[in-house]
């Protein structure tokens, strides 16, 4: 993309950084260090609002208030002729919530761009390994996160995007045939939380659509199996870690209609651990999604939907024991809700956008 100026057009991703899906957070990269400024407006409105700072960076985070419901909003970025980095995004809907939740991109979300743009959801989630590594020669660091959003530049600039944790994000060095004397992965995800504004501690999180319903929790779990070695990849789990004791306390005290627990995690692996305390709180919510695996399927385990999400499909399967829908085609999950109504569905899609399984979710009843 080339602006009328002549020059390069900066990457442009939106994220929420906050719980509020009102507040939009506009990022951008340049090549060298400017200001961040940009200037907003509603799309019945000629008059622009300014947000940013005069401290000059190449990673740009600017968050701006879309309060508005079902309105198009308008951007403009780094200077102040018209047209340069524009885009535009709708702001949190009024009647109808559609939500995508996709896993395993590994740096590209071409294939499957165009189809969920046609589904125009309001927010794009993660199941985790959002690209590949951080030490692929010529990509390192944040360069391929950079890789990520050249592969699809409307979709992340007009949709918000809040990647979850895996593995692969946090691979900073390889891996190799057994655990070496350094750690491979960067546990903190440094690089990950420096491209990508996130609420909460950023590996962990909730999102809420409040008015309907609607919950996102999110969660660092990934290769647990490897846990305690340098191969180590997630945070800790286990009953009395930081991580096990807050998603607890967050499902104990849930009010929302609908809850979606989000890992890169295996489900079925996950459901056991602490004597199965992990299963027991899985229950509390709607559902679990993760993004382990070259496949999409959706598992009946005691009354709890069980989706895997997988963006390419055609490679490692894992099927759940109860397993009730396996693909090995590549796709999406399309989650949709709608105001006041006592169910939501879930949506298997394929690259193409077409539907290969659908769940009906009921709304949690106390």
């Amino acid at each position: 993309m080339v602006s009328f100026l002549g020059a390069k057009e900066p990457l442009v991703w939106l994220t929420h950084r906050s719980s509020d899906p009102s507040n939009v957070v506009i990022n951008w990269q340049t090549a060298q260090p400017e200001p961040s400024v940009v200037y907003y407006n509603r799309k019945d409105s000629r008059v622009e609002v300014k947000a940013g700072s005069e401290d000059v960076t190449i990673l740009h985070h600017i968050e701006i208030e879309a309060s508005e419901p079902d309105t198009v909003y308008y951007y403009r970025i780094g200077v102040d002729e018209p047209g340069f980095a524009s885009g535009s995004f709708k702001s949190p809907p009024a009647r109808e919530l559609r939500v995508v939740v996709i896993g395993d991109l590994h740096a590209k979300i071409s294939e499957n761009a165009a189809a969920i743009m046609r589904d125009e959801p309001h927010l794009i989630l993660t199941a985790g390994d959002n690209v590949p590594s951080l030490h692929e020669n010529g990509k390192e660091g944040t360069k391929v996160f950079s890789t990520l959003i050249e592969s699809a530049p409307l979709l992340f600039r007009s949709i918000p995007f809040m990647p979850v944790l895996g593995n692969h994000d946090k691979e900073a060095h390889p891996r190799g045939p057994k655990p070496p004397a350094e750690p491979v992965y960067d546990i903190d995800a440094k690089v990950f939380h420096e491209f990508f504004p996130l609420p909460g501690d950023g590996w962990k999180w909730t999102f809420d659509f409040a008015e309907f319903g609607a919950r996102f929790v999110a969660l660092d779990l990934q290769h647990i199996s490897d846990f305690g070695s340098t191969w180590q990849t997630c945070h800790a789990f286990a009953p009395g870690s930081d991580q096990f004791e807050w998603y607890k306390q967050v499902m104990d005290d849930n009010r929302a209609s609908f809850v979606f627990t989000i890992n890169n995690e295996q489900n079925s692996a996950m459901r056991t651990q602490a004597k199965g305390e992990w299963g027991k709180t899985f229950r509390k919510g709607s559902a679990l999604i993760t993004g382990f695996g070259s496949f999409n399927e959706r598992a009946e385990w005691e009354g709890l939907p069980c989706f895997n999400t997988h963006a390419h499909g055609h490679g490692a399967l894992y099927k759940d024991p109860h397993s009730t829908f396996l693909s090995e085609e590549g796709g999406y999950l399309l989650l949709t809700f709608k105001k006041g109504a006592d169910s939501m569905t879930v949506q298997i899609k394929n690259q193409k956008g077409d539907m290969l399984d659908t769940r009906e979710i009921k709304k949690i009843v106390r």
